[in-house]
């Protein structure tokens, strides 16, 4: 992704989120105006969207979610995120998305989990990572990645169980497996945790995607606490080159806001 600065790009993918920028268009204009930028595009559920539309855009998407309904730790709302996660997956083929993003338990239209937990339990735990190993089988049959995002559950998801980035770090690093990675959202682990770039440093065998938005207001870096450069240029002290996308708010003009991003991760 090349920026309007001379003599600086960024050495990672950049993406942005069609469901959050250029709001006013219908989806597939807005996937096409991101595309036009010269960034990849994530989506959210696909279910929502008119999907040969999208793939007509002959956009590059990032990620998308990659289940419908389920969750990671019940053997009934388990075996339902692995059947969704397989329809998903005709849809990643149609569209070439490689990584598929995961959450603890299904979130509503609000970002709320549809069965919300007091308290993780240790046979959650163990069943959460038997989950994670069906959906490696899944992603090794079909040559995708299953990413496991951390989330903030203070602001944005009260009641989501394996939140914390410290927790899904666990969890992928106990299933150990390529197809299994993180969606390290570092706008949630600000507000959860904090510590950024040791957080980077020590998340780094297995980061599959980076987010980012700036805290409070999860707008574009520049906007808010996060000193993005700074997290640029860890990310590219320990070797990271994949995928890092703005999953954010434009806090006024959306292109000016995708700049803001691309600038913040030049190097």
């Amino acid at each position: 992704m090349k920026t309007d600065v001379p003599g600086r790009a960024s050495p990672f993918a950049l993406a942005v989120c069609a469901e959050m920028v250029f709001r006013e268009l219908p989806m597939e204009q807005r996937v096409r105006r991101i595309d036009a930028l010269g960034f990849e595009v994530e989506i959210w559920d696909w279910t929502r969207h008119d999907v040969d539309a999208l793939a007509r855009t002959g956009a590059t998407f990032s990620s998308m979610t990659g289940y419908v309904r389920g969750t990671l730790a019940d053997e009934e709302g388990a075996d339902e995120m692995v059947r969704t996660a397989r329809e998903s997956l005709e849809v990643a083929r149609k569209l070439g998305i490689p990584r598929l993003n995961l959450h603890g338990t299904g979130l509503d239209e609000r970002g709320m989990p549809v069965e919300p937990v007091c308290e993780t339990t240790g046979p959650m735990w163990l069943k959460a990572r038997d989950t994670l190993n069906r959906l490696a089988d899944l992603g090794q049959a079909h040559g995708v990645t299953f990413v496991l995002e951390n989330l903030n559950t203070a602001v944005d998801h009260p009641g989501v169980p394996f939140a914390r980035a410290s927790d899904v770090l666990a969890l992928v690093a106990s299933v150990d497996r390529p197809e299994v990675r993180m969606m390290l959202d570092l706008y949630h682990a600000q507000i959860g945790e904090g510590n950024l770039v040791e957080l980077v440093r020590r998340c780094a065998p297995y980061l599959g995607e980076v987010q980012v938005a700036d805290v409070p207001g999860r707008c574009e870096p520049g906007t808010g606490e996060i000193h993005y450069p700074a997290i640029a240029q860890a990310l590219r002290d320990i070797g990271y080159r994949g995928c890092v996308g703005f999953e954010g708010w434009a806090s006024g003009d959306d292109e000016l806001a995708l700049r803001r991003f691309a600038d913040a991760f030049a190097l």
